[in-house]
């Protein structure tokens, strides 16, 4: 016989045994996804079309697979405020070529294509896999089909493809669902779509972007629109990474490659606007002395975002530091004042042109004076250089020339402004006015940088006057 403590760890093996098999028959019920994952599948409950472009090695491809299976199977965690489908649905997943659908996609949904008793330890549960029915094809392994059982008890059908088939292959079928891992063709997107279109099903994809500003790329980056929404992600977004590890994962890129591959920033080469290396003004978090200066910039906007920004300026070595930053869209006046009002009464201003112009929303009231209103001290005027130009372009040359010169630092976590600054760029030599609005709330800044003051100066300016008492009456 077995002694007592022989039997507790046995009994505990084959408990540990059990829970491992869990685990790898249902993925989905242990996956966690990171914050800009979940960014990207909660834009899916309003946007149909979206796209996850993010750097190599962040999850990306997991984060596609995951939602694809929630929607196959209706299983929707508690946190879960994407999409969502009431009914069993009908999907395709998409890769580049079959051999690259079968090891990356396919391996990623339903586990390695040429072990099938391991089939099932991919992110689609084993007990919701149904009916599988393999391609017609050279590539050993690959599955054309395969059912899966939704919560309401009926299937949900899944087919797999590939772009190398081309649009022909593409073509008659209704869909809820597509997937596609991996940027592909323009006449394929569009395939795609029109797949969705009856249904008014959804379109995402997933990829590091290094084909450059392609078709599909401009559509997201330049054309946007309500039911449209793109999600970048960096390799700082991979929490599995530890610095050391990150770090030589960087070192492993050619440095054409880099900023694609670990930023997700497709190559836009010379119509970047700053083509400066990110670590030359990028800086950790840090408090100020008191006597450095401070200005606010803000850019108005209702369909495109309302963006502001705080600067610091140290006047002794002339620079200048990113501080803070807020960016949202459709909220009024009211809204962003209250968001904006912490950052400190002594806090200038600076605005645009347009900031003069009435507004349907503020009830006809120039946009300046709304905030004005709601406690903000707006400057007296709104932002221009000193000699009352306000050049578009010589607030960028400013920018670019401070950024170079080491008179520019930006906080690195604040990664709505990054955003920007990695996709802030020129087409036929013209400045690209999409998704721009903390650039242009910085350049507004620096326009009217001789005008940021200290808290101490605020403080004195408004002083209460004290008069004497004791004169004698005249």
């Amino acid at each position: 016989m077995l002694a007592v403590d022989d039997e507790l760890t046995l009994a505990e093996q084959r408990l540990e045994s059990e829970l491992d098999r869990r685990r790898r028959e249902n993925r989905l019920a242990y996956y966690k996804p990171y914050p800009k994952q979940v960014a990207f599948h909660e834009a899916g409950a309003i946007a149909r079309e979206r796209l996850l472009m993010a750097a190599n090695r962040i999850g990306k491809t997991l984060c596609g697979a995951a939602e694809m299976s929630m929607h196959l199977t209706g299983r929707y965690p508690e946190w879960w405020k994407g999409k969502r489908f009431d009914k069993p649905i009908r999907a395709w997943a998409a890769g580049v070529t079959n051999q690259s659908t079968r090891d990356v996609v396919q391996e990623k949904l339903l586990g390695p294509p040429l072990r099938d008793w391991e089939r099932g330890t991919g992110m689609i549960p084993k007990a919701a896999i149904g009916a599988v029915t393999r391609a017609q094809s050279s590539i050993l392994g690959l599955i054309d089909t395969v059912s899966v059982q939704h919560v309401s008890g009926e299937y949900s059908t899944l087919q797999f493809k590939s772009y190398e088939q081309g649009r022909e292959k593409w073509q008659g079928a209704g869909l809820e669902v597509c997937w596609l891992d991996e940027e592909c063709p323009a006449d394929l997107y569009f395939e795609a779509l029109t797949r969705t279109n009856e249904t008014g099903g959804i379109v995402y994809l997933t990829f590091t972007p290094l084909m450059g500003v392609s078709e599909v790329v401009r559509r997201f980056l330049l054309e946007q629109r309500p039911n449209r929404h793109m999600t970048t992600a960096t390799i700082d977004d991979a929490l599995h990474f530890s610095d050391e590890e990150r770090a030589e994962i960087i070192a492993s890129y050619p440095p054409h490659e880099l900023e694609a591959r670990t930023k997700g920033v497709p190559t836009l080469g010379s119509g970047r606007i700053f083509p400066v290396p990110e670590d030359l003004i990028s800086i950790k978090q840090r408090d100020f002395p008191s006597h450095w200066a401070r200005v606010g910039g803000m850019d108005f906007g209702w369909d495109h975002p309302f963006a502001a920004v705080e600067l610091v300026w140290d006047r002794d070595s002339d620079c200048v530091y990113v501080a803070r930053c807020y960016r949202v869209s459709q909220t009024t006046p009211i809204n962003h004042a209250a968001a904006l009002r912490p950052w400190g009464k002594d806090l200038r201003w600076a605005w645009p042109r347009d900031g003069r112009r009435e507004t349907l929303e503020g009830a006809g009231i120039a946009l300046a004076k709304q905030y004005r209103v709601q406690g903000l001290d707006l400057l007296f005027e709104h932002a221009k250089f000193e000699d009352g130009s306000v050049s578009v372009e010589a607030g960028l040359m400013d920018m670019l020339d401070r950024m170079q010169s080491g008179r520019f630092k930006v906080f690195s976590h604040l990664h709505d402004w990054w955003e920007e600054f990695r996709l802030y760029h020129r087409k036929d030599g013209k400045v690209v006015k999409e998704n721009d609005d903390l650039m242009a709330a910085t350049r507004y800044a620096l326009m009217m940088l001789r005008y940021a003051r200290t808290a101490k100066s605020a403080a004195d300016f408004r002083r209460k006057l004290e008069y004497p008492t004791n004169l004698a009456p005249a």
